[in-house]
């Protein structure tokens, strides 16, 4: 129940079962404008709604208030109403049913008497200003009084411009709503006339002149000699990164103003010019017309490393990404946890969500981290959990940096020497080596559109190149990348990993705009034998194919897998098996195409099982199938034949074994017996895969 300001001459609540009032008013009591004028609940519980809002009725009605204007009479009407006893009361019932409810309600703009137009007070308040005088001249809109209700000052104004006559308040009076306050007589009024309070669109308030400043320290332009000395040292800074990555004009920063939780050790002053936005720049933006979280360490500030307030930001950003769906790129030069934040509670530091946030993110968005420089700790934490990692050529990456090595008794090393580029290049952490900042920049933008399937129109190169790509000579080793890169369009190979594993070619590309991986064999490594290392490789590339729902060209050249003593002492066995069970799972389509040799185990795990597994297995004119390598095989099968002639004769009989094996194993004839799909012009292949992606799956 809503009443008016006053005071209380008589309250009597009403009682009996099922009545409920809840109140803290008694006579003689002041109702307050100042505040919500809520005077009592009345709340009533019966065992059905007719019964309930009858008892309603019934208890409004023995309440017994003097004193102050209430609203029982509408809360009475509004119960009188068919349609609260039907259940069906709506949001706008009272807008709806206030001129049936309150018949004699005022006007919302009272009409002039007598030549004046009146002022009335808009809500139940306490007059606080009463801004002109008697007589005084006004423009419309002018403020004429200032009521105060809710802790909230409220303007009423001219209704039009004229003399002010009539006034009936001062400050401190206590009005209701429609009180008249005043009038005034509209006409002509001149220059002197008091107007609307007058505003400069370019005025700077105090606050905002703060909040300028407090942005412009965050900059770049704020600290000339910190961006000096990385420019000095070749790199980009971490907002020149963020620029460079992100698509001009789309980037929001979240936390720019955040500053390190050091308040109990450092002034504000010093902190908001030392540790603009906790080291840290995040934000969402597009990157190669793609929507991104991007988070970008800044080495600049406390060495990158990972405070309080950016850890909340990177969980911030993190959590959106799977929320929203967004690819993240991290910019991940740092050295880690920072233990010199004080203003924070608990001890242990490991309450911390980032590093389970982004690992959730796994095969759910593709993430790219670019490493430029130092990145140790938790900082390379979070790189080892992207999809693909881009470094540059002078960069350390490890677990533990400097500090922490010394620290643990493993002795004293420089940071370049920790996880240098070279050393991860080959252990396969890192997927792409460039040689600066701008170009790492350009290799993360080329992959968060790959990742992410964003088809761009391409150029092919001349297939009839594939016709001579492969040495006439059956045994001559030869490079498979340029038969990757005359596939894909021209310019849209992004090889990722190619210091290891080194006996698989993996790749990122673009067939007819389309995004694919592309899985080949490198004859030029063990001849194309899949070791642990490359099983390992194409398995995780498979991975993040299916991740990433990118198709799959798998172009075979291999004897088999890796075989012999040293080979099981690296685990083959169980990596093997990890890549058949890769290919296996693949929920995209895999297209084949056999190059050259198509030989045992290692082949049916190219082929993602077998040779039916593929969505469309086709060979060129060159392919060779068979169970094992053609000379493997007819030493095995004819050994004690051969063992049986002198030399020459062995030599001879050999050789003719071995041409009838690759007679019978030749694609031709494996294609006659519907083994394979088709046996293709390699200057064809191209554009059967196109038209076979096209036929296949929908495009993205």
């Amino acid at each position: 129940m809503q009443p008016a300001a006053g005071v209380l001459g008589r309250f009597v609540p009403p009682t009996g079962r099922g009545v409920r009032v809840d109140t803290a008013a008694e006579p003689g009591g002041e109702v307050s404008p100042r505040y919500d004028p809520l005077l009592a609940k009345v709340v009533v519980h019966d065992r059905d709604l007719p019964r309930a809002l009858a008892g309603t009725a019934r208890a409004l009605a023995e309440l017994d208030v003097a004193g102050v204007a209430t609203n029982r009479d509408l809360l009475t009407a509004l119960l009188a109403l068919p349609e609260p006893a039907a259940g069906r009361a709506t949001t706008d019932l009272v807008d709806a049913r206030l001129a049936d409810l309150v018949p004699d309600r005022p006007a919302v703009a009272p009409e002039a008497v007598d030549g004046v137009l009146p002022v009335t007070a808009p809500l139940l308040g306490a007059v606080v200003e009463v801004a002109v005088a008697e007589g005084d001249a006004v423009a419309a809109g002018a403020t004429l009084v200032v009521l105060e209700a809710m802790k909230m000052e409220h303007v009423v104004p001219a209704p039009a411009g004229g003399v002010v006559t009539g006034l009936r308040v001062r400050a401190g009076d206590v009005v209701t709503a429609g009180t008249v306050l005043g009038g005034v007589v509209p006409g002509e009024v001149g220059d002197e006339a008091t107007g609307p309070d007058g505003t400069d669109p370019d005025a700077v308030r105090p606050e905002l002149a703060e909040l300028r400043e407090r942005r412009a320290a965050t900059l770049d332009g704020a600290r000339p000699e910190v961006v000096a000395r990385r420019h000095a040292a070749g790199r980009l800074t971490a907002r020149e990164t963020v620029a460079a990555l992100v698509d001009e004009g789309t980037f929001v920063e979240y936390g720019q103003l955040g500053i390190a939780a050091q308040r109990a050790r450092r002034s504000l002053a010093e902190l908001v010019a030392r540790t603009p936005a906790d080291g840290m720049v995040t934000g969402i933006g597009e990157v190669d017309g793609v929507a991104c979280a991007v988070l970008a360490y800044d080495y600049t500030v406390l060495a990158g490393t990972q405070g309080h307030t950016n850890h909340r930001k990177t969980d911030r950003l993190l959590e959106l990404a799977a929320e929203r769906g967004l690819p993240v790129v991290l910019v991940a030069e740092g050295g880690g946890g920072r233990p010199g934040d004080t203003d924070v509670a608990g001890f242990s530091w490991l309450d911390v969500p980032t590093f389970t946030t982004m690992a959730r993110l796994a095969g759910r968005v593709p993430t790219v981290a670019v490493v430029s420089g130092y990145c140790f700790a938790g900082n390379a934490a979070l790189v080892g959990c992207c999809d693909v990692v881009v470094a540059t050529e002078d960069s350390s990456i490890g677990m533990g940096g400097p500090a922490m090595i010394e620290a643990g008794g493993l002795g004293v090393v420089a940071p370049e020497d920790v996880g240098p580029t070279a050393v991860h290049a080959a252990t396969g952490v890192v997927d792409v080596v460039v040689p600066d900042d701008a170009a790492a920049v350009a290799a993360a933008r080329q992959a968060v559109g790959l990742l992410t399937g964003r088809v761009r129109p391409g150029e092919p190169a001349d297939q009839r190149a594939l016709r001579t790509a492969l040495p006439a000579d059956r045994v001559r080793s030869y490079d498979v990348r340029p038969v990757v890169t005359t596939l894909a369009d021209a310019g849209s190979v992004l090889e990722l990993r190619p210091g290891f594993g080194r006996g698989i070619v993996t790749a990122l590309a673009r067939l007819d705009g389309r995004p694919v991986g592309f899985v080949a064999n490198d004859p030029r490594h063990l001849g194309g034998a899949i070791d642990g290392e490359a099983a390992d490789k194409a398995a995780a590339f498979l991975r993040l194919c299916s991740s990433a729902r990118l198709p799959v060209v798998s172009l075979v050249d291999t004897p088999g897998f890796m075989v012999g003593p040293d080979s099981e002492r690296t685990g083959t066995v169980r990596r093997f098996g990890g890549l058949y069970v890769a290919g296996a799972q693949l929920p995209v389509p895999l297209l084949a195409v056999v190059l050259r040799k198509a030989y045992g185990l290692g082949a049916m795990a190219m082929l993602g099982g077998d040779l039916r597994a593929p969505v469309l297995t086709l060979s060129w004119p060159t392919g060779e199938f068979g169970p094992m390598s053609m000379e493997g095989a007819v030493r095995l099968g004819h050994r004690r034949e051969l063992e049986a002639l002198d030399p020459e004769a062995r030599a001879a009989r050999f050789a003719e074994l071995v041409a009838g094996s690759y007679a019978q194993g030749r694609a031709l004839n494996v294609a006659s017996a519907f083994e394979v799909d088709d046996v293709v012009d390699p200057a064809d292949t191209r554009d059967v895969l196109v038209r076979a992606l096209a036929g296949l799956t929908p495009a993205p």
